[in-house]
């Protein structure tokens, strides 16, 4: 059954994280927002709704600026009148003064009043694979999930989300930068939380969850409820710097369904 049928009483938002200032691919983001760079021949934030579109799950789209670059997404989004885009300006002007991720997604739930199941992704990722397939998933298990790809480093394990699964993807725990991983698996930022779910964002800040990476309100919430990891099923291209944007520019060729 697709999914727009087996939701139309209870259709998802998509909550976009797209409030930082990409300061390591200045000078390029200096005045301009990472998320609506080109790649190849659409901007990346382009290329993440045509793709989740196409799940017949998502009924509005949600993109979480900052202040200075609202402007532009509220431009862009303009120019996509058959799609439902709301732009939320969380009021920051700089670096030093954004809010964070996860404090971000609870000002995008209190300015709409939002009370719904969440797809919340990093708007500045560049995939070859669906998000389609992660809304299955999610819809299959019946809880928040998130997404998990195998790290070899640990260098860069302690620069990211490391998590402990089970064998049926049932998370044991989670960790935002650990100084020392206790599992190879590293979470990309893609999360779905159910409706009962995004209502402890709240909670977990007061508890005193990270509020800076997307992944610590996970943290917290799988030591209160059951939350799945799917392993990534293809590539996430990271775009660190202006070098990694170039070689993006050359290589990508697309989504694969």
């Amino acid at each position: 059954m697709h999914l727009s049928q087996r939701r139309r009483s209870e259709d998802m938002k998509c909550l976009i994280l797209a409030a930082g200032y990409a300061t390591r691919l200045y000078p390029l983001t200096e005045n301009f927002p990472k998320p609506l760079l080109k790649v190849r021949d659409k901007a990346i934030l382009d290329w993440l709704i045509d793709d989740i579109k196409t799940s017949g799950a998502v009924d509005e789209y949600v993109v979480i600026s900052n202040h200075k670059f609202a402007g532009h997404f509220a431009e862009w989004a303009a120019g996509r009148p058959d799609d439902k885009i709301t732009v939320v300006d969380d009021g920051t002007s700089t670096n030093d003064s954004r809010l964070g991720a996860v404090r971000d997604i609870q000002f995008a739930i209190d300015s709409l009043g939002l009370d719904d199941d969440m797809l919340v992704i990093a708007g500045d990722n560049v995939l070859d694979f669906s998000l389609v397939r992660f809304i299955e998933y999610a819809s299959a298990k019946g809880t928040s999930c998130i997404m998990r790809f195998f790290e070899p480093s640990e260098q860069r394990l302690r620069k990211c989300g490391v998590v402990e699964v089970d064998d049926q993807d049932l998370i044991l725990g989670m960790e935002e930068k650990p100084s020392e991983p206790r599992s190879h698996w590293c979470c990309p930022p893609f999360y779905f939380y159910t409706r009962k779910d995004a209502r402890l964002i709240p909670s977990g800040i007061s508890a005193g969850c990270g509020t800076d990476a997307p992944g610590s309100y996970i943290a917290w919430l799988a030591t209160q409820v059951p939350v799945h990891a799917m392993e990534m099923p293809g590539h996430r291209y990271d775009i660190g710097n202006l070098e990694s944007y170039h070689n993006v520019c050359e290589q990508y060729n697309g989504i694969v369904k």
